[in-house]
């Protein structure tokens, strides 16, 4: 038996291929299909069953491609409704792969169709469970984003959930491996820790919702509590997940039609595309297209893009070292961002030998803001979450963040500078090139962010640890 969960940072996402005698499973793929099959092939194994967890809402997963593909089985757990040919099992059904197995326990609470796998060894001894988004380490999946189309309210649901790790979850064996649907970073739940693989007995200790002398109510009180509302491209995803979506190569052949300066010019004009720039924020703050919204490769790239641009069908346009254009089209294709409509070739060099105009970000060394900061009656703003602000802050500031920075617009000054800082720099452009395309041209970015003005002496709050919050 062969096990390997194949973690994609970005997304903070599991996925995992199981193989055994010649047999494979894949669990949760990602839409980009072809590791999957190489490793299967590599193995001489022929992928049988691609296993969902659930209606993924945070990535638009690759079971249809897969599937096609290798002619392998969808299987859901029960009560889910797709739109295209698939197995959907029953609460308790095996499935065999060589010599081990997969049983389907039915865990709904995060949605309703949520199934956690059990992996049997060829004994027919429990090894391990892949728990989707049940069961976190250190958390549980969040209870709200299935409310709308399960007719529930998070309560409820978070009612169900407990019931399902109380009944399915927790009987299991300490020694059981939980192998979970994301960790530490993903929206779609609230404490993760940063492992990725723990055992069950641990998990039993170490996890909040899996206290033994918890009440049902205080389960539904805790798991709900802080909840910040889900990215809005969310609801897309699960539409995509559940209906279909186009073949990946076909997104990426669409985007990697490169347009010269004028060219690119013309289709941003005609399209009403968004301009997306994903080079190094500091290269973006040296010179970028005006109206162009920053979002680098080099971070949270793609959850970022959902939290930002939010429509999936939206027009895209893209500013990039043309040696990562396929990376990055795959990388928006993840989180259902299918209308990437081509690149400027050249990048900005072209686009200013062409004679364009170029627009820079305002940027401050921190000791230089802190200079000019103390000397002056601007307003300084951490768009950092809330719950980093709250830990810990430099005194003085506002809390604006990058995730609601719509919601904040009033409170940035018209007329006069202000200042932007995130943790370490990524964010703090993101924002600048989003509040200065809403006609805010007076900001001023903190290069190096709270990383860096920790270092000043500017005074601070006590340091609250995130989870005493």
């Amino acid at each position: 038996m062969k096990i390997e969960q194949i973690y994609t940072g970005c997304l903070a996402q599991g996925a995992y291929y199981i193989e055994s005698q010649g047999e494979a499973a894949i669990i949760d793929p990602l839409r980009e299909v072809k590791p999957y099959i190489k490793k299967a092939e590599q193995d001489g194994a022929e992928i049988k069953y691609i296993f969902e967890t659930h209606f993924h809402a945070d990535f638009v997963s690759g079971h249809l491609t897969l599937a096609e593909n290798t002619g392998a089985q969808i299987v859901y757990g029960p009560t889910a409704n797709p739109q295209f040919d698939c197995v959907v099992a029953e609460d308790g059904q095996e499935f065999q792969i060589g010599d081990v197995s997969i049983t389907v326990l039915h865990t709904p609470g995060h949605t309703m169709e949520s199934s956690t796998f059990l992996l049997r060894d060829k004994d027919g001894k429990d090894h391990a469970i892949f728990s989707g988004d049940t069961l976190f380490l250190g958390d549980v999946g969040r209870p709200d984003l299935a409310q709308k189309a399960a007719s529930m309210t998070q309560e409820e649901l978070a009612g169900i959930l407990f019931d399902s790790l109380r009944n399915k979850i927790l009987p299991l064996a300490d020694e059981v491996i939980v192998y979970p649907g994301h960790g530490a970073g993903s929206a779609c739940g609230k404490n993760m820790m940063q492992e990725t693989v723990d055992s069950l007995g641990n998990q039993k200790k170490m996890n909040y919702a899996l206290r033994a002398d918890m009440s049902r109510e205080e389960f539904i009180e805790e798991v709900t509590d802080g909840l910040s509302p889900p990215p809005a491209y969310f609801p897309m995803n699960v539409q995509m997940n559940k209906e279909g979506y186009s073949n990946i190569d076909e997104v990426i052949n669409k985007g990697t039609h490169a347009l010269s300066p004028e060219a690119f010019e013309a289709a941003a004009n005609e399209t009403g595309a968004v301009i997306l720039d994903v080079r190094h924020e500091k290269e973006f703050a040296k010179g970028y297209i005006p109206q162009s919204v920053f979002i680098g490769l080099d971070g949270n790239f793609a959850p970022w893009v959902g939290a930002m641009i939010a429509d999936v069908k939206q027009p895209i346009l893209l500013v990039l070292d043309e040696n990562r254009i396929e990376e990055c089209i795959t990388r928006l294709a993840r989180v259902g961002f299918d209308n990437s409509i081509g690149y400027l070739k050249g990048g900005v060099a072209a686009w200013r030998a062409a004679g364009k105009e170029l627009d820079i970000v305002n940027s401050l060394s921190p000791e230089q803001f802190v200079k000019d900061w103390k000397s002056s009656a601007y307003k300084l703003f951490d768009v950092r979450k809330e719950g980093e602000y709250q830990s810990e802050h430099i005194k003085g500031a506002d809390n604006a963040p990058l995730d609601y920075i719509n919601d904040h617009l009033s409170e940035f000054p018209k007329n006069e500078p202000f200042y932007l800082h995130c943790l370490g720099g990524y964010r703090s452009v993101i924002a600048s090139s989003i509040l200065k395309a809403r006609g805010y041209h007076n900001v001023i970015n903190v290069e190096g962010g709270y990383e860096a003005l920790q270092k000043t002496d500017l005074e601070r709050t006590d340091y609250v640890c995130p989870t005493e919050l």
